[in-house]
């Protein structure tokens, strides 16, 4: 009998498929799902920008800033951690924010987040090709992306299993290059390593260790912010993982620690090795990875090759952040088109459990961003600037959602004891972090108000994502005549 339901049960599934009932595998292990969590802010922003952060506000500032923003995102990935183990959806905040909040609220965030890494997918293969130019300076470079671009969509396009060990190994490699460089750094510092004792005094430096005061620490905040982003994918990775009741709670429980070791450690080594009065420090591209903060440090050491070995890191960091935000992009897309606020073609999921048509959508848009960046790059830049602002409005989401979220599961007579896993210091933390987003958002380019005219041009290219958001909430609320969720009518049921 058992046999006979296995065998209905399963081709009743296939039918479904056939007929375009769309379902998802839940694939991703607990040691995927932890290394999207610690992989997901690893990227160029650490590599790369925080050696100009140090040069902008000193080591100290420095370190104040991404504290705070690494405090923010903890609360963050704590409130998305207690709704995503209750309601583990691909749709994540976008249908958190639709249930809780207001259905036109989640309409824009999707859209929003979509938006956001169908460019940043663009931004990544543009980079890939910079970093091969390093080895292959005659090849050109719309092949370079043209290869990386089919490889992100094939790591896709296989299985969800295929996204989770691709991230699983590349975040590993940026994990223990991250610790051999806090590890090479303290050996420096204390003259075991380099011949000689360096000890505390560039934070002593100058006006170290807070160079510019509290106007630069803030100016700084963005930076922080951009590189702090990637976070929230395990949100949504969590509507595929095996044992979401478990295996997200785990992997959000690991945040702190890598906000502490990767970020905080990293920055303080850097800061105390290089001097912030360092003119090496200002690079923040792809295409100063001979001056990066890690590479001028393993130099400093006698490391051979330390140039190449930073630009084979940096280039699994841009394939990483291109594989999931792909990944990323494409759920959001399905996941809407199931909520029917994208169109129905999207929804439709092949055998593998892979939404195919979403997929190769995006990778279309990304692709003809990419194309933009060659063709017209005016076009390109004001696509990024529209992006810019993307991660932390989706973090304002996620903020917001919590909330509601937990206000309609007390309104509802439910016992807040009995979730798998609570977010503490509610409701501080969501407030916290609802706050210094809105500080971030709003004063990314204050510069441009305080000038004896205020650059319109400035305050365009900064804030264009903000109207852009407003507009595609309001448009959906004015044409769909949404409303706020009542609480008592707040959905907690996994669909």
């Amino acid at each position: 009998m058992e046999a006979i339901k296995s065998y209905t049960s399963k081709n009743q599934k296939n039918q479904n498929n056939e007929e375009g009932e769309q379902e998802i595998k839940r694939n991703l292990k607990a040691r995927h799902l932890t290394m999207i969590a610690i992989g997901g802010s690893i990227g160029t922003g650490l590599f790369l920008a925080t050696g100009a952060s140090i040069q902008t506000a000193g080591p100290g500032g420095a370190l104040i800033a991404y504290g705070a923003i690494g405090i923010m995102v903890y609360f963050l990935m704590t409130s998305l951690g207690e709704m995503a183990t209750l309601i583990p959806v691909s749709g994540s905040f976008s249908t958190y924010a639709s249930r809780f909040v207001d259905p036109a609220f989640g309409f824009a965030l999707g859209w929003n987040y979509w938006f956001n890494w169908a460019v940043t997918l663009a931004v990544e293969i543009v980079a890939s090709a910079i970093i091969m130019k390093f080895w292959f300076p005659a090849v050109p470079s719309i092949l370079w992306s043209a290869l990386f671009l089919g490889l992100i969509f094939l790591l896709n396009a296989l299985s969800v299993k295929s996204y989770g060990e691709s991230e699983y190994w590349f975040s590993l490699i940026k994990v223990v290059t991250i610790i051999v460089f806090i590890g090479v750094g303290l050996l420096t510092i204390f003259g075991i390593l380099g011949g000689q004792f360096i000890g505390f005094k560039n934070f002593t430096l100058g006006d170290a260790p807070v160079h510019g005061g509290l106007l630069s620490i803030l100016s700084i905040f963005f930076i922080a912010g951009f590189s702090f982003q990637g976070t929230e994918l395990v949100g949504i990775a969590a509507g595929e993982s095996e044992e979401p009741e478990k295996n997200v709670p785990k992997a959000i429980r690991q945040v702190f620690w890598r906000i502490l070791l990767f970020y905080i450690i990293a920055i303080a080594v850097i800061g105390l090795i290089i001097p912030y009065t360092s003119p090496n420090l200002l690079g923040r591209d792809v295409d100063s990875i001979a001056v990066s903060p890690f590479t001028l440090v393993f130099e400093k050491v006698g490391i051979a090759f330390a140039a190449s070995v930073m630009n084979t890191v940096i280039l699994t960091s841009v394939l990483s952040a291109g594989t999931s935000g792909l990944y990323a992009s494409t759920r959001m897309l399905w996941s809407m088109a199931k909520d029917g606020q994208a169109p129905k073609f999207l929804q439709r999921v092949n055998n593998r459990g892979i939404p195919m048509n979403a997929l190769v959508t995006t990778t279309i848009i990304g692709g003809l961003a990419f194309l933009s960046s060659i063709f017209g790059d005016q076009v390109y830049t004001w696509l990024l600037n529209a992006s810019g602002l993307t991660g932390f409005i989706a973090w304002i989401g996620i903020a917001v959602s919590h909330y509601r979220f937990r206000k309609a599961y007390i309104a509802q007579g439910k016992d807040i004891n009995d979730l798998e896993f609570r977010a503490k210091w509610f409701p501080f933390g969501p407030i916290l972090a609802l706050v210094i987003c809105v500080l971030v958002i709003f004063g990314q380019n204050y510069q441009a108000f305080i000038t004896s005219e205020i650059d319109w041009y400035g305050v365009a290219v900064s804030y264009i994502g903000l109207p852009i958001f407003l507009a595609v909430w309001l448009g959906y609320k004015v044409i769909h005549k949404t409303k706020i969720v009542p609480l008592k009518d707040c959905s907690f049921e996994e669909k």
